[in-house]
Formats: structure tokens, C-alpha cells, sequence
């Protein structure tokens, strides 16, 4: 009974974040065409009710920890499901994303991405994006922020071994940007598929900048320790032990 419960639950809220995601979209979308703030505040607007309506509806508490930059940098993220997105972008002051170039044909979620300064890319021709993308940066065209990346490339579940993928180093390397690392558990508690949501905190943590100019390898070997390391660490604290 209590499984069947919290699964309503989980329903409702999920109706609600996307109720919340139209509702928004729709009425700032004119502030959002004349006005990068417009669609920052919209974006931000949704993050804010995800983690505020969590706790009340569904159980699940959101944590920010370490210190979120404010500053041009790389921002590489383990990414679990949907939920660190929100957490991530919410707690800095100008994310931007490399978002599928399908997405742009999106009526709602594609114009807010390229309003915010993300970089659509084509699904397998991830070197030709990144090459556009640097270029971008060093011509001034590129929005300022912080570039929120998934060294993984997609969503993976605790537990799960992934490789860190090179992308996230070339962009270091070529844009010689500080790279925060951050941490997480969500996916204990918000799942890559389905509807059920537990109760719990689910946690981000921003850990110590990895400062630019470190050779390639070095640098993916050392993002992938501090992520691997911390994240092992926070699922531990909620109570998940990866298998061995």
C-alpha cells in the first residue's frame, strides 16, 4: 500500500513539473524572444518550483553542496537522471548546455536552449560540435557562463561503470577554463526511467576546480577519481553500497 501511495504521488508531481514547464514556457516565452534574461528566468523559474514542490509532494529533498562557480568555467557533472539538470542549473548564476540539434525544432524547450547559450550539436558528430563550439567561445559569440557538461555522455545509474569520454577533456584543453567537477546520488532517488520517486535527500556537490593547462590524460584521470570518488561517497551516505 505504501508502494502504490508514493507512486501516485511520484505521478502527480511529475504531471505537475510538466505542467510547470508549459505554463512558464508559454507566458514568458515573449520576454524570453527579446530577452536572454527573460529565458534564464523562465529556466530558472522551473528549477526552483522542481526542488520546492519535491519535498511536500513526493518526500524527496534536494541538497546543493561546495561552493556552485560564478565564473567562465567547464562545469562536468555525473549525471543520473533529469533531476541533477534542475540541480545543476539552478545553482549557478549562467549555465548553458550542448544540447541535441533535434531539440532546436522543440517549439518551447529548443528556443530556450539556444536563448541561454546552448550549443546544439548533431548526435555522433561530437568533434564537429566541439570544434564549433571552441570557435565560438574564442570568436566572443558564445554566451558567457558556465558550461555544464556530462563527461559520461548520458544518463548512468549508481553503481554503473561508464567511461569518461574525451570530449569533456578537449574542450579543457582548448579552452583553457578552470573545470568544476561535481558529484551526485540523485539517481537513488529519481530514476532514469519510470514513475516512482523515493523519499530521501538527493545531493550535488561541487567539488574542487581542476585549474587549466593539465595534459589531456591527466585531466581525465583526475575528473574521473574526484566524481567516481565523491559520488561512491554520497550514495554510501543514503545507503547504497555499489555492488563489487
Amino acid at each position: 500500500m505504501a508502494y502504490a501511495i508514493q507512486w501516485l504521488r511520484s505521478l502527480v508531481y511529475i504531471i505537475m513539473v510538466y505542467v510547470s514547464i508549459a505554463v512558464v514556457g508559454i507566458v514568458l516565452f515573449p520576454w524570453a524572444l527579446v530577452s536572454r534574461r527573460g529565458a534564464r528566468v523562465a529556466c530558472m523559474s522551473v528549477c526552483r518550483f522542481v526542488r520546492w514542490a519535491a519535498p511536500w509532494m513526493i518526500g524527496l529533498k534536494t541538497e546543493i553542496r561546495g561552493t556552485p562557480p560564478d565564473y567562465e568555467c567547464i562545469v562536468a557533472s555525473k549525471h543520473q537522471s533529469f533531476l541533477d539538470v534542475f540541480m545543476v542549473f539552478s545553482a549557478v548564476p549562467a549555465g548553458k548546455f550542448i544540447m541535441k540539434r533535434i531539440l532546436m525544432y522543440s517549439p518551447i524547450v529548443g528556443q530556450y536552449g539556444l536563448r541561454i547559450g546552448c550549443i546544439p550539436v548533431d548526435r555522433g558528430k561530437r568533434s564537429v560540435a566541439i570544434k564549433q563550439m571552441v570557435d565560438g567561445v574564442k570568436k566572443g559569440t558564445a554566451t558567457p557562463g558556465q558550461l555544464i557538461i556530462y563527461p559520461q555522455g548520458t544518463r548512468i545509474a549508481p553503481g554503473v561503470k561508464a567511461p569518461y569520454k574525451v570530449g569533456t577533456a578537449v574542450l579543457y584543453e582548448q579552452l583553457n577554463q578552470p573545470c568544476v567537477p561535481v558529484a551526485a546520488n540523485v539517481g537513488l532517488f529519481w530514476p532514469k526511467r519510470g514513475i516512482y520517486r523515493k523519499q530521501g535527500t538527493a545531493v550535488v556537490e561541487f567539488l574542487e576546480p581542476i585549474p587549466p593547462g593539465l595534459p589531456r590524460d591527466q585531466f581525465l584521470s583526475l575528473l574521473e577519481e574526484r566524481i567516481e570518488t565523491a559520488s561512491n561517497r554520497l550514495n554510501e551516505e543514503a545507503g547504497f553500497h555499489a555492488p563489487h
